[in-house]
């Protein structure tokens, strides 16, 4: 019989029947990653696992699982995996594309909302005893509405994000390596080069999968060409971003904010230098954190197990060269 590991914790109804085809084995623990070492071990004899983003697929671990027919990733990303190695070694990869499109893109929207706003500083004033009476600045922050937000990266999470700024009257413009000519004509977006972008924005919003190409893109360079009033949104991968030049930009007032719902090592501690900033919001890879996407990415993940096991084509395979 076909052997699954899942690894972290998922509610059991979603494996009753991969279990009448497979057996089954889920790490017991839902915040508390595997150490390489359970990882590893866990998987040596699996057909199929199941992975996390912080689950690192590389060449040591797939030479340790001569089984392993599939990885299959709960997420859109997967730049965790070594999808070279993979395709050398004929192993199929599987994401979770399409299903946390809305809800991802969602988040964006509320993050950009929040940090202009200044919604967790106001709310942590309330909370702290420090609100004393009305005054015409209290907890002033920047308009969403009728400003430009520039797109780094315009796939379906940044179509999505494009539609919800498109209500707020936003100009919307943005950079992608390919023009995205379709979205021009139903959305009214404008192509930009990258410089047009990251100079004219009021709002840019990384919504990028992390390639070499994007890797380290905002850096010291880019925060010192933006607007002074301008605030950057990461959705895409901490990996986009050089943090100690993100940080110097808020603090010496580069740009005005930054929320971000990823960072290069994840989790952070209370003491990560970001959390001493009131202008930069920090969230914990959220992104598509709704019960009813967190559900179906998990539903879609025990879908592609079940077809490969029983020999069929997966529903969502990643593209590999």
């Amino acid at each position: 019989m076909s052997k699954v590991l899942i690894t972290r914790a998922v509610p059991e109804r979603f494996l009753e029947d991969l279990r009448q085809t497979a057996e089954v084995t889920v790490y017991p623990e839902e915040l508390k990653p595997m150490t390489r070492e359970q990882f590893l071990d866990e998987s040596k004899d699996k057909t199929v696992v199941i992975t996390m983003l912080s689950d690192r697929v590389d060449q040591e671990f797939m030479d340790h699982c001569p089984e392993l027919k599939a990885v299959i990733n709960l997420a859109v990303g997967y730049d965790n995996i070594d999808l070279d190695y993979a395709a050398a070694k004929g192993i199929i990869v599987c994401n979770t594309p399409d299903v946390l499109t809305e809800t991802t893109a969602e988040l964006a929207f509320t993050l950009m909302l929040v940090t202009a706003r200044r919604i967790i500083e106001a709310a942590q004033m309330v909370q702290d005893g420090r609100w004393i009476g009305w005054a015409p600045y209290l907890m002033a922050g920047q308009d969403v509405y009728g400003k430009t937000v520039g797109i780094y990266g315009m796939g379906a999470i940044g179509r999505a994000f494009a539609r919800r700024c498109s209500g707020f009257g936003m100009t919307i413009l943005y950079h992608n390596r390919s023009r995205q000519e379709a979205a021009e004509s139903e959305l009214g977006v404008k192509y930009a080069d990258f410089d047009e972008l990251i100079t004219t924005s009021d709002y840019v919003v990384c919504t990028a999968p992390l390639t070499a190409e994007t890797a380290g893109k905002f850096n010291k360079d880019v925060f010192s060409r933006m607007k002074e009033d301008a605030i950057f949104i990461n959705i895409g991968r901490g990996g986009h971003v050089i943090e100690e030049d993100l940080l110097h930009a808020v603090q010496h007032r580069e740009i005005l904010a930054a929320g971000l719902d990823v960072l290069a090592e994840e989790p952070i501690n209370k003491d990560h230098s970001f959390l001493a900033e009131p202008n930069i919001v920090v969230l914990p890879h959220i992104g598509s954190a709704s019960v009813e996407t967190r559900d179906a990415m998990i539903q879609l993940c025990v879908d592609n197990a079940r077809r490969i096991i029983n020999g069929e084509q997966p529903l969502t395979p990643v593209k590999m060269n």
